[in-house]
């Protein structure tokens, strides 16, 4: 039984590390990304282009 309030204890430990390192890197500007706002303009024109070819019919009309 006193392994298993050994593993406990290290698990909760690792779990409060992993966090700490989360919290870390994320106050750090680790996840900011400075790449993809300057490259997106470049790529726009084939967003426009794709979604403008094959529209999506939502509702079929009865016929009387």
């Amino acid at each position: 039984m006193s392994v298993i309030y050994l593993l406990i204890s290290i698990s909760i430990i690792i779990a409060v590390a992993f966090l700490t390192a989360f919290v870390k890197a994320v106050k750090g500007g680790q996840y900011d990304d400075d790449y993809t706002p300057s490259v997106r303009m470049l790529f726009d024109d084939e967003l426009k282009n794709n979604t403008t070819e094959t529209p999506i019919q939502t509702k079929v009309k009865k016929q009387i």
